[in-house]
């Protein structure tokens, strides 16, 4: 190949690479003269599904202040983005600004049942720490507590019985690692927190079924003097498991650790009384 032509290939694709850079560069920028251009560019983006530069023409409407006839909409859609955007936590802190600046606007009340919605997108698997979780109960509870009559109601009761069960999930399985450590009495008393924190969700009769079965093992570990109380615990457990839960799958795992601690009751009243008739 000539050594001018190769020259000049280079010389076109040195000048198509500044070309395509200056091209980068200017398509980053902003461009508008009002709040109302920014914003209805922003709306034209968010209806896009471009929520990033959507993201960014919202909070350019900022720049001419948050008190215009634009702001309300501009913030209401910018923690929307945010959402649609999967960036939960800020999403979370645009609507809380949102409610707070615009409070008599009438989509307050949508405001705030998606920002609980952020936090339950944030929940993780109960293995994880939960401070999202309880984040997300209390923003649902405060809505339904606000709002009673509200359309969403119902699927924010819906979300806090889900978000609680999780919770109980974590205590349930706490629980169950004591006991596998053999650690009964903090399983013992793990299980029957979880009983009296979460009585509404599918965890509860498990937890009254662990509680028992941890109870009989701790009286089996304890002095003789300690084990009746330990045994009578259980028994109380399975009596409130009959009450409560009379249709429960656990029911005849429960009725044979009745049957258990009833046995070594009558086993201790037995030894009791033979050991007060061998006394003088």
């Amino acid at each position: 190949m000539p050594k001018v032509n190769q020259m000049q290939r280079i010389s076109r694709y040195g000048v198509l690479l500044i070309l395509m850079l200056l091209g980068c560069a200017g398509s980053g920028r902003l461009r508008h003269n009002s709040p109302q251009e920014a914003y209805e560019r922003a709306m034209t983006l968010y209806n896009q599904g471009k929520y990033a530069r959507a993201i960014e023409y919202f909070q350019a409407v900022f720049t001419y202040g948050r008190m215009h006839e634009w702001a309300a909409d501009a913030q209401f859609y910018l923690a929307r983005a945010y959402y649609r955007n999967q960036e939960y936590l800020l999403a979370a802190s645009e609507y809380e600004r949102f409610t707070q600046i615009h409070r008599s606007d009438p989509r307050v009340p949508e405001a705030e049942y998606e920002r609980a919605m952020c936090y339950y997108n944030l929940s993780p698997p109960y293995e994880l720490d939960q401070t999202d979780t309880r984040r997300a109960i209390e923003a649902f509870q405060l809505f339904i507590d606000r709002y009673p009559n509200h359309e969403r109601v119902a699927d924010a009761t819906q979300k806090i019985a889900e978000l609680r069960a999780k919770l109980a999930r974590k205590q349930y399985e706490a629980a169950r690692l004591y006991e596998r450590r053999e650690l009964y009495e903090a399983a013992a008393v793990t299980y029957e927190a979880v009983f009296d924190r979460y009585p509404d969700t599918p965890w509860a009769d498990d937890a009254l079924v662990g509680a028992m079965q941890a109870y009989i093992a701790f009286a089996n570990q304890s002095v003789r003097t300690r084990q009746p109380e330990r045994y009578q615990r259980a028994i109380e457990l399975y009596e409130r498991l009959l009450q409560l839960f009379p249709d429960s799958p656990l029911l005849q795992t429960a009725e044979t650790l009745y049957a258990e601690a009833q046995r070594h009751l009558k086993e201790l009243g037995a030894a009791s009384l033979a050991q007060g008739r061998t006394q003088p």
